[in-house]
């Protein structure tokens, strides 16, 4: 009877390297490059709380909690903050903005275990002008786009600027901001 467990193993195992060699298959649609499917997966959680995506995600991206710290998603949700929201009025009524904000505390860059955001987890990227925190201006941010020139992206109509995550980072709104993932508009793919 020995015999039962041991070709329960066997079997499970040629299974699970078939399910692994399709899965690679599926996804091979660049040569030699194993790594693709692991890209299917988000780097960064997405958002996820319906009224953050309805609230926030009706004007722009719902950017993933995971991109700022907690201070940084504290101070943008200060009525003050609200009222002037990078040049719009975003006022919400007090619950909502409760409601927002305990979402985005429970996962922000600092409180992550995901090593993606964080690297986002450094306060105080806040422009002067407005004084309210910028992923952009984060020092991750900035060094995963020093190289892209502005022609790119401020220049380009089409994204306009670099708080536009999504017209170039396909998978944005999924929490897949992988560097081989990117199509810029009127250029095409990303090619580092």
């Amino acid at each position: 009877m020995p015999t039962r467990p041991f070709i329960a193993r066997f079997v499970l195992m040629g299974l699970l390297l078939v399910a692994t060699g399709a899965a690679l298959a599926a996804t091979d649609d660049e040569p030699r490059d194993w790594r693709r499917w692991l890209r299917m997966f988000p780097n960064i959680a997405p958002a996820t709380q319906p009224a953050y995506l309805q609230e926030c995600g009706s004007c722009h991206l719902a950017y993933p909690p995971g991109v700022l710290p907690a201070a940084s998603w504290s101070r943008l949700l200060a009525p003050e903050s609200l009222a002037d929201h990078y040049g719009d009025d975003a006022s919400l009524p007090d619950a909502l903005v409760a409601e927002l904000r305990g979402y985005l505390m429970a996962n922000a860059a600092d409180g992550s275990a995901r090593i993606r955001e964080r690297a986002f987890a450094v306060p105080g990227a806040a422009r002067s002008d407005t004084g309210l925190p910028r992923i952009t201006e984060t020092p991750y941010f900035i060094r995963k786009h020093h190289r892209i020139p502005a022609r790119l992206v401020t220049d380009n109509p089409e994204v306009g600027s670099f708080s536009q995550c999504n017209r170039c980072h396909i998978g944005a709104d999924r929490g897949i901001f992988d560097e081989r993932q990117i199509e810029i508009p009127g250029l095409g793919r990303w090619k580092d």
